[in-house]
């Protein structure tokens, strides 16, 4: 187990943005397109975290032409550029799922915090 552990220290990213479950975040991630490589923002709400260590995970939801959009991200993983916080948001539970339900502009409503 010691040589596992080594292992996913390494793997492990520096600098992680502290973000929370509520919170409206850019996520600049890698995309290959053959030998080229560009970076393509995914911009929502954060409405889950799992895990923890190296296996820690986040859920953004965001909707697309009226259509909801989901993507699982692994905080960890080299494909993420970088994560920006565009607002933070003020949630009384861990998990959103909730928002799924809502249609319109309630999918994407969140009350704002003043976070410090």
């Amino acid at each position: 187990m010691d040589i596992i552990s080594k292992i996913e220290t390494e793997q492990l990213k520096s600098e992680v943005t502290d973000f929370h479950v509520g919170d409206t975040i850019k996520v600049h991630t890698k995309v290959r397109e053959g030998d080229k490589e560009r970076i393509q923002i995914f911009s929502g709400i954060v409405i889950a975290k799992q895990g923890s260590g190296l296996n820690e995970a986040f859920t953004v939801r965001k909707i697309s032409y009226g259509e909801g959009v989901e993507r699982v991200f692994a905080v960890h993983t080299p494909r993420i550029d970088k994560i920006e916080i565009l607002s933070q948001g003020k949630v009384r539970r861990a998990k959103l799922h909730y928002l799924r339900d809502r249609v319109g502009k309630r999918a994407i409503q969140v009350k704002s915090k003043d976070r410090k």
